[in-house]
């Protein structure tokens, strides 16, 4: 099956964000991948609900809401009112993840849950079958452009064996330093969606650029 393919709007032009919001409508994309960063938990601050609230406006595709932010838990309900459709909080920011979970559940998004590149696969054994979606970082999270973690590979592989011993539903994510060389390899190990930031918007014609890593797993 061809991956999910989620461009992240933090790499667009702002000053065109609608152009580049119609020119992913127009596009091969699946999903927009939207970066929430408050400069606490990653250092980094990047834009919030007013901001993705404008994409939504001219999104005619779902809005993959990733809160890198402290307490996310104060927040889920305001980013759902505002067009998210799937909520990823990460595991290192919330002491009750299981309550988030079900929180995000409860305002009928999707729950997604992301891991920093230190944070080992297991700590989603409890909560794993739950879950719709994890969310592996393959670079620190906080700014784009960033060199992709090799680790990311193994990484994956005890994902996937943990949801298949579950029985869980849960999609594989892979967030950070994706692009063509690399995005086969990641299909291969069981990767389901591919975040592109910077390959996309950076590309010549990311139309095609957007094509190309849809087709790489058909």
């Amino acid at each position: 099956m061809p991956p999910i393919i989620a461009p992240s709007v933090l790499a667009a032009d702002f000053a065109n964000l609608q152009t580049e919001v119609e020119m992913l409508n127009r596009s091969q994309a699946d999903w927009l991948h939207i970066d929430i960063m408050d400069g606490r938990f990653v250092p980094n601050i990047s834009f919030g609900l007013p901001v993705q609230a404008a994409i939504y406006k001219h999104a005619k595709k779902p809005l993959d809401v990733h809160l890198m932010i402290v307490e996310p838990q104060l927040y889920i309900e305001q980013f759902k009112a505002a067009g998210a459709e799937i909520i990823t909080v990460h595991e290192e920011a919330c002491t009750h993840l299981h309550r988030v979970v079900q929180q995000i559940k409860n305002t009928g998004a999707k729950a997604g849950v992301a891991l920093n590149p230190h944070t080992p696969v297991a700590v989603l054994e409890d909560i794993i079958a739950d879950i719709d979606l994890v969310c592996v970082m393959s670079v620190n999270p906080g700014f784009g452009g960033q060199k992709f973690i090799e680790n990311t590979y193994r990484k994956i592989e005890k994902l996937k064996d943990l949801i298949l011993q579950q029985n869980s539903k849960a999609l594989i994510e892979i967030d950070g330093g994706v692009n063509q060389q690399n995005a086969a390899a990641l299909i291969s190990k069981g990767a389901d969606v591919l975040v592109a930031g910077n390959f996309v918007f950076s590309a010549e014609d990311p139309i095609q650029t957007i094509a190309n890593l849809k087709n790489i797993g058909s």
